[in-house]
C-alpha cells in the first residue's frame, strides 16, 4: 500500500490520525463568516504574510508556553499546511542532502518517505520503553546530521522519551553540530497523566526544530500546522517560506486564532481526552473478552498478532467492512516476523460500534492465523 493510500483511506473505525469531529461547528462557522473577509481582518489587495498571520502565530506561541512549557516568540513560529509541509520546510532550510539522519524504528512511514525524498540516508534507531535508543544511534551513526523523532508519545508505540535520553540527545546534537526535528504530533493529547514538556523546552543550545499541527486536535481537513524555529534560523525559514512554502489561507488561520483566543480550543482538547479515555477503555474491555494480547499505545491500542501473521492482508480485508486499523509492520523500515500487529485507533472507535467491529475483526484474524495461538481466539 502506497503512502498516498495509507493517508487517504476512511474515515473508518479504528483509523489512526482522525479525531472526533464533535464540537467543530464554532470553528467552521467562523471560517465561513463574512466578518473575516471585511477590511481590517486582512487585506485581499496584498500578499498575506508568508510566515503566517501574526494573530495565529501569537496564539500558538502563547498556547505552547502553557501546554508544552515551550517559550518562544511569535517571530519563531511559521504556519504550514500540516505536518508534512512543516517537515518539508525544515528539510529545505537545513539542506542536508546526502547526510545521515536518525529515525525511530518503528516510525511514521510518511516521515521516512519524506526523508528519503530529501535524499537523506535514513538510519533506523530502535525504540524501547524509554523512547529512542540514543546509545544505539551514537554507536551506529554518531556523525548523523539530524535526528527526527516523536519524544512526547512515540509513534506508533506510545512511549515517552525519558529525561535521561532527552539530555543525552541534546548533548549529542550540540557536540556534533547536528539538528533535531521534534514531531509533536499529539500535542497534549496524553491519556495517561499530564503530557511531558516539549523536547524543545530543554534546548538551551537551540538545536531543536519543533513541528506541530491541528490534525489530531481539530481536523486534518484544516491542513494547518506550525514550525517553531531556533532563533538563528528565523531568517532562513522566512526566506524559504516566502519563496517555496508560504502559509495557507489567512481565512482559516484567523478563524483558528479566534477559536483559540476565546478558549474553545483548550476546552476541546480536554473534552477529547475524556472521550478518548472512555473509548479506549471500552475497546480494551472488548479485547479482554476475546482473550487478546494488547498494549496501550498513545491514541491507539496495539493488538499483538502471532509472529509472521499477515497484518497487511488482514487490514485490507478489514477495510471492506468499514474498519481501518494500521498494520504495525508498515511502520518498520525492515519488518521482521515479530513486527506483526494491528494498531487500533481509539479516536474513531465509537462505543456503539465496538462490539460488532471487534467480533468481525477477530473473525478476519482467525482466517489468517492458527486457532489457539496467543493473541487469537
Amino acid at each position: 500500500m502506497s503512502a498516498y493510500e495509507r493517508v487517504n483511506t476512511g474515515p473508518a473505525i479504528f483509523q489512526l490520525g482522525i479525531p472526533a469531529f464533535d464540537g467543530l461547528e464554532k470553528l467552521f462557522a467562523r471560517a465561513r463568516s463574512s466578518n473575516l473577509l471585511k477590511a481590517g481582518s486582512f487585506s485581499s489587495l496584498i500578499y498575506p504574510d508568508p510566515r503566517g498571520e501574526y494573530e495565529m502565530r501569537r496564539e500558538i506561541a502563547g498556547y505552547l508556553s502553557i501546554s508544552r512549557n515551550l517559550h518562544c516568540l511569535p517571530e519563531q513560529v511559521f504556519i504550514t499546511s500540516g505536518y508534512s509541509s512543516g517537515l518539508g520546510l525544515a528539510l529545505r532550510v537545513l539542506g542536508l542532502d546526502g547526510k545521515k539522519v536518525w529515525m525511530e524504528e518503528p516510525g511514521f512511514f510518511l516521515t521516512r518517505k519524506g526523508l528519503e525524498l530529501a535524499r537523506l540516508n535514513v538510519i533506523p534507531i530502535p525504540v524501547d520503553a524509554e523512547g529512542l535508543n540514543v546509545d544505539y544511534g551514537i554507536e551506529k551513526a554518531a556523525d548523523a546530521a539530524l535526528a527526527v523523532l516523536t519524544p512526547g508519545q512515540q509513534a506508533p508505540l506510545g512511549s515517552t522519551l525519558s529525561l535521561r535520553r532527552r539530555l543525552q540527545l541534546l548533548e549529542w546534537a550540540v557536540s556534533n553540530d547536528a539538528w533535531i526535528i521534534e514531531d509533536d504530533y499529539l500535542s497534549e493529547l496524553q491519556l495517561e497523566g499530564r503530557a511531558a514538556p516539549a523536547l524543545a523546552s530543554l534546548d538551551e543550545g537551540k538545536r531543536v526544530i519543533h513541528i506541530g499541527s491541528f490534525s489530531k486536535t481539530v481536523s486534518p481537513g484544516l491542513r494547518l500546522g506550525f514550525v517553531v524555529a531556533p532563533t538563528e534560523l528565523i531568517t532562513a525559514f522566512s526566506e524559504v517560506a516566502t519563496t517555496l512554502a508560504p502559509a495557507p489561507s489567512p481565512v482559516i488561520q484567523l478563524a483558528t486564532a479566534q477559536f483559540m483566543r476565546e478558549g474553545h480550543y483548550i476546552r476541546r482538547v480536554r473534552r477529547l481526552k475524556r472521550l478518548y479515555v472512555a473509548q479506549r477503555d471500552a475497546l480494551c474491555e472488548q479485547l479482554r473478552m476475546h482473550d487478546a494480547e494488547w498494549v496501550k499505545a498513545g491514541l491507539a491500542v496495539l493488538l499483538r498478532l502471532p509472529d509472521g501473521a499477515p497484518d497487511v492482508q488482514i487490514v485490507r480485508e478489514a477495510m471492506t467492512f468499514g474498519m481501518a486499523p494500521s498494520p504495525l509492520s508498515a511502520w518498520f523500515a525492515t519488518p521482521s516476523r515479530s513486527s506483526s500487529g494491528l494498531l487500533l485507533g481509539v479516536a474513531t472507535a465509537s462505543e456503539p460500534y465496538l462490539a460488532t467491529s471487534c467480533h468481525r475483526l477477530f473473525e478476519i484474524i482467525g482466517r489468517y492465523c492458527e486457532p489457539g495461538v496467543r493473541g487469537v481466539t
